[in-house]
């Protein structure tokens, strides 16, 4: 039996449908995400969910209760949100102990869970602090906490992480995830960033225009998209028609095909006469812009050295892993 259950979940603002008939199961325990481009409902879905948002109809099942009309303080769900919104005029401590004072747990009790869940967060020491004395990273694991200590049955988090440097975000993602597989929290995990969806999540649901469009794990995502629009938003995939297709492969091809970047070779001798028309650095990837038989390619590469580097205009070699190649709808 799934942990969490929606079903035929439909939502409209003013007549204008965000999404309509959204089904998904997740298991308990498991770390789930919600990615997809600014605008395709995953965030109104994470608060319908959390009862911040109502829903026009429809059921939000958890561990086998109906919670949709439940008030949110009722449903036992934690939430983070981008925004830390902490009580600027209360410590670390305190801003993590307000919500066991609503919940009028006893100061004893209250005490050793926050010491416990500041400990979870590598926060103990600035227990004292106030928001203002504190990194931006330092206030997210603070909000965290706050929705830890309460001990939730299912934790949301909504873009947590995107107001964060780079640096910042993949510590702070590591720490989340790894917070995540100790306790055995059930978590929903909103992103738009893909990187972000591929290394922390069990499984991705890829949302646009309100609908779910594909779910499975980082690989089957990555490896085996639908349809254009998954191949466009995981992996910068080549993406080509039938007719540019069927021009670069040298054989009848029907429908559209996605190649992976990374699954193009580059070379000096190989199956296709191809130039190099210009170059990107990405950190430990070289990005190419390839054409062969007047086709443009997006070719990864490995930068393992300055010194296999191929400068704009050089002519190569070029061959494509023929497992690589995706038929898409």
């Amino acid at each position: 039996m799934s942990f969490v259950s929606v079903q035929h979940l439909q939502k409209s603002y003013t007549g204008t449908p965000v999404f309509s008939d959204i089904n998904c199961e997740i298991a308990k325990g498991e770390f789930v995400t919600l990615l997809g481009p600014s605008g395709c409902g995953k965030s109104t879905l994470l608060r319908c969910i959390a009862g911040l948002t109502s829903v026009d109809s429809g059921k939000i099942l958890l561990d086998g209760q109906d919670i949709v009309p439940l008030s949110p303080q009722k449903r036992q769900i934690g939430m983070v949100f981008q925004s830390y919104a902490l009580f600027p005029n209360m410590t670390v401590e305190q801003n993590v102990a307000f919500g066991l004072r609503m919940q009028k747990v006893n100061a004893d009790e209250s005490h050793k869970r926050v010491q416990d869940v500041l400990q979870l967060v590598e926060l103990k020491e600035l227990a004292g602090r106030y928001p203002h004395q504190m990194s931006g990273g330092q206030c997210q694991r603070v909000a965290l906490a706050r929705s830890l200590v309460t001990r939730p049955r299912l934790l949301l988090l909504d873009e947590p992480l995107s107001a964060l440097d780079a640096r910042i975000r993949k510590h702070l993602r590591e720490q989340i995830r790894q917070i995540q597989r100790e306790l055995g929290l059930t978590t929903i995990f909103v992103t738009h960033d893909q990187e972000e969806a591929l290394t922390m999540s069990d499984r991705i649901f890829l949302m646009n225009q309100g609908k779910i469009v594909q779910s499975g794990d980082a690989e089957t995502l990555y490896t085996a998209p639908v349809d254009v629009f998954a191949a466009g938003f995981i992996g910068n995939y080549n993406l080509l028609d039938a007719d540019k297709a069927s021009q670069l492969l040298q054989r009848p091809i029907k429908g559209r095909i996605a190649i992976r970047p990374e699954a193009i070779e580059l070379s000096r001798s190989g199956e296709l006469d191809a130039l190099v028309r210009s170059h990107s650095l990405l950190g430990n990837v070289i990005r190419y812009r390839i054409e062969a038989r007047g086709v443009e390619l997006v070719v990864d590469v490995l930068n393992r050295s300055a010194d296999d580097l191929h400068p704009d205009g050089q002519r190569l070699a070029l061959s494509i892993d023929p497992s690589a190649l995706c038929e898409v709808a």
